[in-house]
């Protein structure tokens, strides 16, 4: 339907054109924002280098095979394989070890040693904080490259056929939260009478159930989805439990909840509420339907919001509050106008009041759908060249045009609409005119068998019904209306099959990443974060080892501090003293003294460490290895 208000009401939106023309100017802005571009990856997590690097041939065998992504992962056992040219574990087989410093997220796994020449084969795969399993694979060579009977897995992580009954679930869910939600509000505020509409009720009903359906569907399939990709382990208690444990698991449990409330407050809708007969209680019940409702609503679109692209990445805080009220307005806007179809071809009592009413509701969600859609598109993408260079962006485009259609669709329902007013009060006129039947008693209440009149009352008023449903059927304004919106609910369709698909899709900005690379810096910018990594050799027996320190936020004031401490095989090493000092040279500062406390082997810490001042600070760690064995290395950081 029409996304602009109809010529009514003392302060009405004057002409649909206004909303095509406010639209425009959001567009315009979306594409503006993109080019100021700025800031780390949002989502979806990519590989972004590796050690050694793909297709390189390195003379020496190396300890470890290293792995850096975009963002954070989560990983199991079996996440990094490292095979050998016969197809044989070349890695020790244990689980990937942390490697992360600071902003930079690395994983490894230490390789046997003695490892002949040729050429070995990398197959990872992992979660990404976003939810959606990654997964690819690389080669690289010892001495010289050779052949390998190693086949790179042709399938991508989430893919086969659970991925694509995963994938129509995830569809599904949408669908349903869009019919639930967006019916729910139509009868709540355009159209109050929907409430005792069976096709009303039918839809909103089904859109639960599809939901339901849905969401238990995607519970059960999401440990083979992320991992073996076989129907049969969708039936495993302990990977069940392991989904559970997760975050997008915690969000599928809290929708199935918040579900058993939808369903309570459905009952009560087509029930109690459609009942009532006094306005009073009935504005009462109203005002309460609409308060439990939003809540629901909100919790619902939440469990996506927690768990997809929003929770992760930069301003995440921000990003989750805006994709909620986002989906919110997805549902208002399209699933009223799924709501008003059925409403026209299926029910003979919806009039042009309810018509204008979902035109302001439509108007509104447009207007936020614009504003949440900006902030999204620039998050997601970031860039001109992303937009137009990667598969997220051209579906973002496509998602433009698609809104775009929508709405000059809806400026020909706008003009159905009010044609439809008109023609609604000259039918309701004539009706009244129009003499009755002779077939019809002249007194209902003059026929002394009770149940005869009771009888008589019922077909009068199916009599009314079907004539006032053949006069509105007649009427070609509301013919027209019939067509132009089941013409925008085809292009809603299609629009929301794209929404779905970009929340499944890289976003432009991680791929582009990605594709070139991320380097890893030892020493941040300025104001962020400080990362320090420093190798020592105590020349002793078990000496020699690296330091890595995390200073954190990296600027004046209190400051939280993280040591770690590696051996020389790559594992933590506890050392039985360890000390650091910081000294500002140029301000003659310092040095100040830091006695971190243990956490874990190889792990300490200490809180509200305090940098009086920015500056090129000097930091001096002492390490002990034995009661003889002592050495004090230093590196230079700017922070603040």
């Amino acid at each position: 339907m029409s996304a602009t208000a109809p010529h009514a009401g003392p302060s009405p939106i004057r002409r649909p054109l206004a909303a095509a023309a406010l639209l425009t100017a959001l567009v315009s802005l979306v594409f503006g924002l993109l080019l100021a571009g700025a800031g780390p990856a949002s989502a979806h997590a990519a590989l972004t280098g590796s050690d050694p690097a793909d297709g390189a041939v390195v003379d020496t065998a190396p300890k470890e095979v290293t792995l850096s992504f975009s963002e954070a992962i989560a990983v199991g056992d079996d996440s990094i394989r490292v095979l050998d040219p016969s197809g044989k574990r070349a890695d020790t087989d244990a689980e990937p070890k942390d490697l992360s410093e600071g902003s930079t997220v690395r994983y490894g796994v230490a390789l046997h040693s003695g490892l002949p020449d040729g050429t070995y084969t990398v197959a990872w795969q992992a979660i990404s904080a976003d939810s959606h399993p990654i997964s690819g694979a690389f080669t690289f060579s010892i001495g010289a490259p050779s052949d390998t009977t190693v086949a790179l897995p042709s399938q991508e992580a989430g893919g086969g056929p659970v991925g694509v009954v995963y994938d129509i679930a995830r569809y599904a869910a949408y669908g349903g939260f869009v019919l639930l939600v967006g019916g729910s509000a139509f009868v709540l505020v355009c159209w109050r009478g929907g409430a005792t509409a069976l096709p009303m009720q039918r839809l909103v009903v089904r859109g639960w159930l599809t939901l339901t359906a849905a969401t238990l569907v995607m519970l059960l399939l999401r440990n083979p989805y992320t991992g073996s990709g076989k129907f049969a382990d969708a039936f495993d208690l302990a990977g069940l439990q392991s989904v559970l444990d997760t975050k997008p698991g915690a969000a599928l449990v809290s929708r199935l909840l918040l579900l058993g409330a939808a369903a309570l407050f459905i009952a009560v809708l087509f029930g109690t509420y459609a009942r009532r007969e006094d306005e009073r209680e009935k504005k009462d019940l109203t005002f309460g339907l609409a308060v439990g409702g939003g809540v629901v609503a909100t919790g619902i679109a939440a469990t996506w919001a927690m768990s997809e692209h929003a929770s992760t990445g930069i301003q995440a805080n921000i990003a989750m509050p805006v994709d909620v009220l986002h989906l919110l307005a997805v549902a208002a806007w399209l699933g009223g106008l799924a709501s008003l179809l059925v409403a026209l071809y299926r029910t003979p009592d919806i009039g042009s009041a309810a018509v204008r009413r979902f035109s302001a509701v439509a108007f509104g969600s447009v207007v936020v759908l614009a504003a949440t859609g900006i902030y999204q598109s620039w998050r997601q993408v970031g860039s001109w060249s992303a937009l137009t260079g990667t598969r997220y962006g051209q579906l973002l485009i496509l998602k433009v045009a698609l809104i775009a259609v929508l709405l000059a669709v809806a400026w020909f329902s706008r003009r159905w609409t009010g044609r439809l007013t008109d023609s609604a009060v000259a039918s309701q006129d004539a009706s009244e005119e129009e003499p009755e039947s002779e077939s019809e008693p002249e007194s209902v209440s003059a026929d002394p068998d009770p149940e005869r009149a009771a009888q008589l009352a019922r077909q009068r008023a199916a009599l009314t019904a079907t004539k006032k449903k053949r006069i509105r059927d007649a009427d070609p304004q509301r013919s027209g209306l019939r067509r132009s919106v089941l013409a925008e609910a085809a292009v809603a369709v299609v629009l929301l099959a794209v929404t779905t698909m970009l929340t499944s899709t890289e976003p432009g900005r991680t791929e582009e990443e990605a594709a070139g690379g991320t380097p890893s810096a030892s020493a941040p910018a300025a104001g962020g974060p400080v990362n320090l990594k420093m190798p020592f050799d105590t020349g002793g027996q078990n000496g020699q080892g690296t330091v890595r320190i995390d200073i954190e936020p990296g600027r004046t004031g209190s400051n939280d501090l993280h040591v770690w401490i590696d051996g020389s095989d790559g594992k933590p090493m506890d050392v039985p003293e360890l000390k650091l000092a910081l000294t500002l040279e140029s301000k003659d500062i310092g040095p100040l003294p830091v006695v971190p406390d243990r956490l874990a082997e190889g792990h300490w810490s200490a809180s509200a460490v305090q940098i009086p001042m920015a500056g090129d600070w000097k930091i001096d760690v002492t390490v002990r290895t034995s009661d003889i064995d002592q050495v004090t290395i230093d590196k230079n950081a700017k922070i603040g």
